[in-house]
C-alpha cells in the first residue's frame, strides 16, 4: 500500500489514498476509499484549526523519509490509525477473493505447501471391497520408514480434478465407440463439482475441449471433446500424459487424478518414460491406466501402465474386450469418491529434490486384513539456497 500526501497551497491534506488494483478491489470499494479519504482530510483539517493559516511550514524532506512538525502530530496520528482500520479488511478480503480465483501455483510441487504432503488412500478389505468409516488412528504413515504424525485426515467426497486421455491411434478405430460410452459412464458417476478435460493422442496431442474452456463437467461437451478426432497414426503415449500433468496444474481442486485409456506402447513421443515418470512422482496426481491390449498387436506393454498406476496410488485394467471399459470406469469413479485423504508434515525438512519413500498402513477391530493403495513415495522440490550450501560443503 501507498499513501500520497498532497500538499494544496499551503495546506497539507490528504487528498487520495493510492492502492494498488489487487487491493483496491471493485468499483464501489474504490468510491468508499474516496469517500473515506475526504473524512480523513476533513480530520486533518480540524487538528489543524489551533493552528494560524500564516504559520504553517513545508515538511522538511530528506532522501530517506518526510519530517512532519511536532504541531500536526494528532492530524498524522488519526491518519495512520483511520488508515489502518480502513485498509486491512480491504487488502485481506482482495487476497482472499484473489486466492479463491485461482488454482494451484504449481502442480509439480506438494499441495499445500513445500513441507506439507498430501495423500489420497484407497483401503479395500482381503475380498478387495472398499472399506469405508476409518478414523484418523486407524492409518499409519511411514516416509523412508520412519513414522509420521498424521496432521489433517478426511473421508469426504471431495471433488477432484480428472483428466480423461485417450489414444486415437489408428488400432483404436474399431474400439472407440466403446471408449467413449465408458469415459461418459465415468462422468455421470463422478462427483458433480469435478472438473474434467480431455487429452486426445495419436501421432501429436490435442485437448478436446475448446481453448477458452479448459474443464467442463457438461457430459454434452465431454462427448464433442471424444468425438472430436479420427484415430489414426501412431501412439505419443508419454507426450499425451506430460501433456496432462501439466494441465492439471490450471485446476483448482485439492485432488488430481487421470484416466488412461490405451492399446499399445508408445512409438511416436519426444518424452521418455524416465520423464514421464519424474514428472508423475513429482505431482499429487494419481493415474488409472486402462490397456485394450489385441494379442496380435507386438507394441503392447502392460509394465508401463502398471508402473505408471503403481507409484502414483493409482490402478492398472486390463480388459479382455473394449465392451468391459465401461464398468471399469464406474469402478474407478466409485475409487475415487471413497478414498482418504491425509496430510503430514514430513520429519526431515530439506528440500534436497530426493525421492521419499511413502507406505500407508490401515488397521481397526472387526475388519480383518486391511490393504492401502496409495502412491509409494514421491520427489520433493528443489530449494535452490540449500542445494547451493550443501554443494559448498567440504
Amino acid at each position: 500500500m501507498a499513501v500520497t500526501i498532497l500538499r494544496r497551497r499551503r495546506y497539507a491534506s490528504i487528498a487520495s489514498i493510492v492502492l494498488p488494483v489487487s487491493c483496491a478491489g471493485s468499483r464501489a470499494n474504490r468510491s468508499q476509499l474516496y469517500e473515506m479519504a475526504g473524512l480523513v482530510t476533513e480530520m486533518t483539517m480540524s487538528a489543524r484549526g489551533m493552528q494560524k493559516e500564516g504559520d504553517w511550514q513545508a515538511p522538511e524532506r530528506s532522501n530517506s523519509c518526510m519530517h512532519i512538525p511536532w504541531n500536526h502530530t494528532i492530524a498524522c496520528r488519526c491518519l495512520i490509525a483511520f488508515i489502518g482500520l480502513i485498509v486491512t479488511p480491504l487488502v485481506s478480503g482482495a487476497q482472499v477473493s484473489q486466492s479463491s480465483q485461482s488454482g494451484p501455483l504449481d502442480a509439480y510441487t506438494l499441495e499445500v505447501n513445500v513441507n506439507m504432503v498430501m495423500l489420497s488412500a484407497t483401503v479395500v478389505d482381503r475380498h478387495g471391497a472398499l472399506v469405508s468409516g476409518l478414523n484418523k488412528g486407524d492409518f499409519q504413515v511411514y516416509e523412508d520408514g520412519i513414522l509420521q504424525q498424521i496432521k489433517d485426515f478426511s473421508r469426504d467426497d471431495i471433488p477432484v480434478t480428472a483428466g480423461i486421455l485417450v489414444d486415437n491411434s489408428g488400432s483404436m478405430s474399431p474400439k472407440r465407440g466403446d471408449v467413449i460410452t465408458a469415459a461418459l459412464a465415468f462422468a455421470r458417476a463422478s462427483n458433480p463439482q469435478d472438473q474434467m478435460f480431455v487429452v486426445n493422442f495419436n501421432d501429436r496431442v490435442s485437448f478436446g475441449l475448446p481453448s477458452d474452456v479448459p474443464f467442463t463437467d457438461q457430459p454434452d461437451q465431454l462427448q464433442r471433446a471424444l468425438s472430436g478426432i479420427r484415430a489414426i497414426g501412431q501412439t505419443s503415449l508419454y507426450d499425451g500424459i506430460a501433456a496432462a500433468l501439466d494441465h492439471l496444474k490450471l485446476g483448482n481442486r485439492d485432488r488430481k487424478v487421470l484416466i488412461l485409456i490405451s492399446d499399445g506402447g508408445d512409438d511416436a513421443s519426444k518424452h521418455t518414460l524416465a520423464q514421464v515418470l519424474g514428472m508423475a512422482t513429482q505431482s499429487t496426481a494419481i493415474i488409472y491406466a486402462i490397456g485394450i491390449f489385441d494379442e496380435q498387436d507386438g507394441d503392447q506393454k502392460p509394465s508401463v501402465l502398471r508402473r505408471l498406476a503403481k507409484e502414483t496410488g493409482g490402478e492398472a485394467f486390463f480388459p479382455e474386450s473394449s465392451r468391459d471399459i465401461t464398468p471399469i470406469c464406474e469402478e474407478i469413479a466409485l475409487d475415487i469418491r471413497n478414498q482418504y485423504t491425509l496430510t503430514y508434515v514430513p520429519t526431515i525438512a530439506s528440500q534436497d529434490g530426493r525421492y521419499r519413500a511413502v507406505e500407508v498402513r490401515a488397521s481397526a477391530p472387526g475388519r480383518g486384513r486391511l490393504s492401502v493403495r496409495t502412491r509409494t513415495g514421491y520427489s520433493v522440490p528443489v530449494n535452490a539456497a540449500e542445494s547451493a550450501s550443501q554443494g559448498a560443503r567440504p
